[in-house]
């Protein structure tokens, strides 16, 4: 599996398309990127699953809660 890619996401805030660069190397991940376009922090979920050689991304805006 490789573990440098880039993802294209569309931002949950302006609905732009994005490319977010991806680091596999240190296994799961939950970080924030800003959108270059509407500047708005994007919250990020990488799942790296290694047994199916698979990564997982989830996006949300960071303003959402789940009650």
């Amino acid at each position: 599996m490789h573990k440098y890619s880039n993802q294209n996401v569309s931002c949950p805030h302006c609905g732009h398309i994005i490319k977010i660069p991806l680091d596999a190397s240190a296994g799961s991940q939950e970080f924030y990127d800003d959108c270059s376009i509407c500047y708005h922090p994007i919250h990020l979920t990488m799942e790296v699953d290694e047994l199916h050689k698979t990564i997982n991304l989830f996006v949300d805006a960071d303003d959402e809660q789940i009650f």
